[in-house]
């Protein structure tokens, strides 16, 4: 038994294979307190809240 393939696979079909592989655009909302984009559920950098709450102070 032989683990080689037994033709080699050309460029179109290797490269048809490796077309899903891009990167995908980052999903962004507006902070319900400050209104700046920011990524869901994550604390905003903006003004430091999540969900409406101060977690991180902010000057």
């Amino acid at each position: 038994m032989s683990i080689c393939p037994k033709q080699k696979s050309s460029k179109a079909r290797r490269d048809k294979r490796r077309a899903n592989w891009k990167m995908s655009v980052p999903n962004l909302v507006k902070c319900s307190k400050c209104g700046e984009l920011m990524i869901p559920h994550r604390v905003c950098k903006a003004c430091g809240s999540y969900n409406k709450k101060e977690i991180i102070v902010t000057e």
